[in-house]
């Protein structure tokens, strides 16, 4: 008798997985190159060596996402992830960009050892499963989405309220910031998505997010608010060269900083390895975590090498995997080969970058609540309504994660390089909940989360 294949290890058709992978670099792409726009600008660097950074980070996120999907030997997950920079590498590698002592090659030396650092920790850190029931994971979930959402309403209005003028150096009002226009196309795509999402079945509806960003670019280009400028002036095709700018150096300071990073990321891909289990109603075991946070740690040793930063899986494509409910991690791959693409042919590169971020705001609510809505579904198999310390936990642990959304500066007078720690909204509310779950519901933790996973593996029909 055939072994079923489950969803997430099925081989689409080669023309389904294209598209289906388009779509994925997609609503990854506004934040795959943020992180290189930030620190080519920290570090004054010309357009051409920025370009050059936004290529080299496109060919990274394409070759760890390969691993990370596909799987090497001990590396890789085998799940649809995306690979991408993490954000809360930004504040130290700025820091470190400012420093005349420091520049861009303390950056790769400490992103090397943070890598090397994460390959050491990753066994401790692959066995903190049995501190992840229900309660903590919806919670941690829960806040994943929330914060996310940030990011998706603030595309929605047209990017940040406050951009980088390149002219004075300076940080400057968005004009464009909330303009109806952008509202009114945003919202557009939003409502386009729901009514293919009923509509629609089959491969139309598993591509109802790209269908979406479609019209939306549609309607943006006939308004004229499209602009392919620097297309013209982008290469055919751009060679990657490891240590571009010569051999990394080390400084004891900026790698404590980014071993730092390196926990914090490990912590919230562990989050975000947990939600996929949830949606692809597939378990992971503690072997496949740490072939995952492996994939994490070699990535960004991959990342130095190759001129650009830390790597981590992108949680802003696990929405995406709830809302069409493709499962395959094959898609994921196919998007990695899509991105190595991108990065080494930068006109079809510049081409993705045209789509207004208004056009990501209106899928990007979609998806990112869907992380959301995936956290409090898994909230409700917690029993708080018979227990009540877990409503506790959920209380506190939400408002922790809360803290960096709506009050930025609340940690301001703490010693600097605790920001890396304070920063992370996802990572204040895994430590409360880890901590309150433990004070609350001690040893029975390991049993609750092993009935969790176990339960999850049985759901595979969402």
């Amino acid at each position: 008798m055939q072994t079923a294949i489950h969803p997430v290890d099925e081989k689409l058709p080669a023309a389904k997985l294209f598209t289906l992978g388009i779509q994925h670099v997609l609503v990854m792409y506004a934040g795959a190159i943020a992180v290189p726009l930030i620190i080519g600008g920290a570090l004054h660097l010309p357009k051409d060596q920025i370009a050059f950074l936004i290529n080299a980070d496109l060919f990274c996120c394409g070759l760890v996402t390969l691993i990370q999907a596909l799987g090497i030997w001990k590396f890789g997950i085998r799940m649809p992830v995306m690979m991408g920079v993490t954000f809360a590498a930004v504040g130290p590698m700025v820091a470190m960009a400012g420093n005349p002592n420091l520049g861009i090659l303390a950056i790769y030396g400490a992103v090397i050892a943070s890598g090397i650092f994460g390959l050491i920790i990753t066994p401790f850190m692959s066995r903190a499963v049995r501190f992840f029931p229900p309660v903590v994971t919806g919670t941690i979930i829960t806040v994943i989405g929330i914060t996310l959402m940030r990011v998706g309403i603030n595309w929605a209005a047209g990017g940040q309220p406050m951009i980088f003028d390149a002219a004075s150096k300076t940080m400057q009002v968005n004009p464009d910031y909330g303009a109806p226009e952008n509202l009114a196309i945003a919202f557009f795509v939003l409502v386009s998505i729901m009514v293919m999402t009923r509509y629609l079945r089959g491969f139309l509806g598993n591509i109802s997010v790209l269908l979406g960003m479609v019209l939306g670019f549609v309607v943006s280009l006939a308004l004229g608010k499209v602009s392919f400028d620097g297309l013209g002036e982008a290469g055919w095709f751009a060679f990657i060269m490891p240590f571009k700018y010569g051999m990394p150096t080390f400084d004891m300071g900026a790698i404590i900083g980014m071993c730092l990073v390196m926990i914090v990321t490990m912590v919230e891909s562990t989050g975000m390895f947990l939600a996929l289990s949830e949606l692809t109603g597939k378990r992971i075991s503690n072997e496949e975590l740490a072939n995952g946070l492996r994939a994490d740690s070699l990535g960004t040793v991959i990342g130095g090498v190759f001129n650009t930063f830390p790597y981590t899986s992108f949680s802003q494509n696990i929405g995406l995997v709830g809302v069409t409910g493709v499962r395959s991690r094959y898609v994921c791959a196919a998007a990695g080969v899509i991105l190595v693409a991108f990065g080494m042919f930068p006109k079809m590169a510049h081409v993705a970058a045209s789509i207004p971020v208004y056009v990501l705001g209106g899928a990007g609510i979609v998806m990112f609540g869907m992380v959301a809505a995936t956290g409090i579904k898994i909230l409700g198999n917690a029993g708080l309504n018979h227990q009540r310390h877990n409503l506790f936990i959920v209380a506190v642990s939400i408002g922790a994660g809360m803290i960096p959304l709506v009050a930025p500066q609340f940690f301001s007078h703490l010693p600097h390089w605790l920001g890396t720690i304070v920063d992370s909204g996802i990572l204040l509310a895994t430590i409360a909940a880890v901590t309150l779950n433990l004070f609350f519901n001690g040893q029975g933790a390991e049993s609750e989360a092993k009935a969790f996973a176990m339960a999850a593996a049985h759901s595979s029909d969402h």
